[in-house]
């Protein structure tokens, strides 16, 4: 194999495997879309099925990357892209595990939030498939997502100011207190969102 073919081939391994990570992110965000619309549990144990997935095929994609002496993409950005990617899934997982944990039902700005991270999940996947052969598109795709954050974060202003609206008791704090926190996790989700956009926005400009 040529020295050429031989980089196009590990580019090509490496952004297999970062758009497999991409599709279990997008897979998991669908998953806890699904849960806000009725709290099915067969949603949440698909979401924590496929964070477990991801988190697995991040290892090896990790473990690839420290077996390589030569990227054709740089290192730092492969790893940073694939950090971000999966710390967007990590976030939704925590937004259920922390719904679970505090007895937090599913509501309406919760729905809305998961809707508007599903979108950008899927602009992340298809922006992270497109790298390879069609980089402006994949930058079109990453500039979505970002516009998608931006939407998260309105979102989670008027969810929490929503909290403050009317007058609370002891109990009612101790709820709102729970349901920010909440609100956070996706707000988290959505920041994370947007740095891999970025990244996905350095590789093109390195690419051409």
């Amino acid at each position: 194999m040529g020295l050429m073919n031989f980089f196009r081939s590990r580019e090509s391994d490496f952004l297999k495997a970062l758009g497999a990570q991409a599709l279990k992110t997008r897979e998991g965000l669908e998953a806890l879309e699904a849960y806000m619309k009725d709290g099915d549990e067969e949603q949440a144990k698909r979401l924590r099925s496929l964070e477990k997935e991801a988190d697995e095929l991040r290892r090896i994609l990790i473990d690839d990357l420290n077996r390589t002496f030569i990227t054709p993409i740089d290192r730092e950005d492969l790893f940073a892209l694939s950090r971000t990617i999966d710390d967007v899934l990590d976030y939704g997982y925590s937004t259920l595990d922390e719904m679970v944990t505090l007895g937090v039902k599913p509501n309406q700005h919760l729905l809305a939030l998961a809707a508007i991270l599903r979108e950008a999940a899927d602009e992340l996947y298809l922006a992270v498939i497109q790298l390879k052969d069609h980089p402006q598109v994949a930058l079109d795709h990453a500039v979505r997502a970002k516009r998608l954050e931006n939407r998260a974060e309105s979102g989670y202003r008027t969810a929490v100011a929503d909290l403050f609206k009317e007058p609370k008791t002891v109990e009612d704090i101790v709820d709102l207190l729970k349901m920010r926190e909440i609100y956070r996790h996706l707000s988290n989700a959505a920041d994370r969102g947007d740095e891999a956009a970025n990244i996905i926005g350095d590789i093109v400009v390195k690419m051409t």
